[in-house]
């Protein structure tokens, strides 16, 4: 039986149409079944519609509790009977009750070489910054699993792009999405043929 997705977004959504695009084109054997967001308006959404998504928009800020927000997302889950959570430029930590309850099941891509220029506050922009300010060769992007400290849990795959002297946030970040586009589907399948032998 096909698995069941659930793609985590807060902005553009280039990696949510990528790995819809995977799906549909069998480098992942599983198929979409729910994009969430933690705000309104964003592209991302968009894309969801264009595709005929179902989507959910579900934040700290309007569940009212931390227990609220994990039980309003569980619930979500549940109806769409998802198998796995790929968290695509997610920003909301994800709750520690969702993380125990999926534990081996939700993955996040960060757009550096993870443990180096992870943790709070290092995302999009940032990182490449951060990448840029220390004088690093190399960058590149990460899939790991998600456990309750951001960015921290096991590593996927990663593939290295070379960082070039001439380099800005934005023209590393542009080489960055196009490895993030590269292994993300990749590292998405390894993880659901895990799940399938169990």
């Amino acid at each position: 039986m096909e698995s069941r997705l659930s793609v985590w977004v807060s902005g553009s959504g280039s990696n949510l149409e990528r790995i819809i695009q995977a799906c549909r084109n069998k480098e992942i054997p599983a198929s979409v079944v729910l994009v969430v967001s933690d705000r309104p308006g964003i592209l991302a959404l968009q894309r969801a519609e264009k595709h005929s998504l179902p989507s959910e928009i579900v934040s700290s800020k309007n569940c009212g509790s931390e227990g609220a927000y994990a039980r309003a997302l569980l619930e979500l889950l549940k109806k769409y009977r998802v198998d796995l959570i790929c968290l695509a430029g997610f920003l909301t930590k994800v709750p520690d009750e969702v993380v125990r309850a999926y534990r081996g099941r939700i993955v996040n891509i960060h757009p550096a070489l993870l443990p180096r220029f992870g943790g709070r506050g290092l995302y999009g922009q940032k990182v490449h910054e951060a990448v840029l300010a220390a004088k690093e060769k190399e960058s590149g992007a990460t899939v790991h699993y998600v456990d309750e400290q951001y960015d921290h849990g096991s590593i996927i795959l990663q593939k290295k792009v070379p960082v070039l002297p001439e380099d800005t946030p934005v023209t590393l970040a542009r080489r960055v999405h196009q490895i993030e586009y590269e292994i993300y589907p990749q590292a998405i399948a390894q993880v659901l043929e895990k799940l399938a032998r169990g």
